[in-house]
């Protein structure tokens, strides 16, 4: 055999391997990597958020107000958003078949009925998503985490089918360690990799992206520090201020680069870890048409000139611990410490804009767009609506700058 041909096979080889472990790794499918291993961390590694309140209470009080803190819960009546009220509380596949969300003795359920006759309940056993866009809803059966089909969607404050799903009624989307990985802190996984359906202990659960998701398990630490009062320097925990930069961007790439093809178990990844020695990094889509503005905010970050020609983190822009949704005069800020008269990266708009341009640099820069993951069918609707997030593709769009301009135009006119 030439050295040509025993290239061009084993290029073919390493093809169809990638291409396996991609049909392996996919989240929402619920297949795994056969080769990964269990998961090293334990559940008693942890301490839970709640004991940070007696060292850290006031950055506690700010963290549970965030999307991160409430990315899951146990259902309740105060977790779960959308309505239980008749008249509010249906969703109609068809004439003869519909959704019913109804409170009983036993908790909360989604309810199936054809032609009025009951088929099939589940119960709302968790929560997901913090209602800034919409909340979707699991339930167990056995050790066994399923996705109810029906969500709530918060910009039309109404239920909806669940994102992905048919226009017809479905139980049946077993949900994976993987994705519980970006929407919880830790889970104490069950099954080995591999298996069909993961299983968990649903006992050893810490909801919600809390403290020791960036900080990692924190048992040790607060166990040493309840003992030694007096010592100030912090032992037993990572502070992701001290990170380098690559340390940093692979942490929040953990949930917001896409979807990562895995080749460890999840869970493994802890903060300060290399993102890739648990996923296939290097096989990661480049392409920034491809990416979607829901789940890879850094494939696109990555893909500015913001990010290329500087040494910014998601944390030069974001507070970890804080609720800064909506506050485009706080972020614009952030956006002048570089892009200013001293650094000569001054918006070319400033002259004809004013002062009020620096309270509003995202809006043109980092404008919303439509979701391709994050979309859902409304009752009777025939073309699905996408929820609308900010893309963190940062750039000049031409076609915003000229509204913006038109705007101030029309309000100089005005005045």
């Amino acid at each position: 055999m030439t050295g040509s041909k025993r290239y061009k096979r084993s290029s073919l080889i390493i093809l169809m391997m990638t291409f396996a472990v991609f049909l392996l790794t996919r989240c929402m499918d619920g297949e795994k990597a056969a080769s990964a291993p269990l998961t090293k961390t334990s559940f008693s590694d942890f301490a839970g958020s709640a004991s940070c309140i007696s060292c850290h209470k006031d950055i506690y009080d700010q963290h549970i107000r965030t999307a991160h803190f409430n990315s899951s819960s146990p259902a309740s009546a105060s977790s779960i958003k959308g309505s239980f009220a008749e008249g509010s509380n249906s969703f109609f596949f068809n004439p003869h078949v519909k959704m019913l969300m109804e409170k009983r003795d036993s908790g909360f359920y989604q309810v199936e009925y054809f032609d009025n006759q009951e088929r099939k309940a589940r119960r709302f056993d968790v929560t997901v998503g913090s209602a800034t866009r919409g909340q979707t809803y699991l339930y167990w059966w056995g050790d066994t985490l399923f996705q109810l089909p029906i969500t709530y969607f918060t910009a039309l404050q109404e239920w909806t089918n669940s994102p992905g799903y048919a226009n017809r009624v479905t139980f049946g989307r077993p949900v994976t360690a993987r994705c519980l990985e970006c929407h919880t802190t830790f889970v104490q996984t069950l099954s080995a990799p591999g298996v069909a359906v993961d299983e968990f202990d649903k006992h050893k659960i810490i909801y919600g992206i809390d403290c020791e998701k960036c900080h990692g398990p924190a048992a040790g630490h607060v166990q040493y520090h309840t003992a030694h009062p007096e010592e100030k320097t912090a032992r037993f925990i990572v502070n992701p201020a001290d990170f380098s930069r690559r340390q940093s961007l692979d942490l929040c790439a953990l949930c917001h680069g896409g979807r990562l093809q895995k080749t460890a178990a999840s869970f493994s990844f802890q903060p300060g870890d290399s993102l890739g020695d648990f996923f296939a990094t290097a096989q990661q889509n480049r392409n920034v048409a491809g990416m979607d503005v829901h789940g890879n905010q850094f494939g696109l970050l990555q893909a500015s000139k913001c990010f290329t020609l500087s040494q910014m983190t998601c944390l030069t822009c974001h507070d970890a611990h804080a609720n800064e949704k909506g506050q485009l005069a706080v972020y614009s800020q952030r956006c002048i410490g570089c892009h200013n008269e001293k650094d000569q990266h001054e918006c070319k708009l400033k002259n004809k804009i004013g002062p009020a341009i620096t309270q509003n640099c995202i809006d043109c820069h980092m404008p919303e767009q439509a979701s391709g993951a994050i979309v859902v069918l409304r009752e009777g609707a025939s073309i699905p609506t996408a929820a609308n997030m900010r893309t963190h593709y940062i750039r000049v769009y031409p076609e915003l700058t000229k509204t913006v301009l038109d705007t101030i135009r029309k309000m100089a006119v005005l005045n």
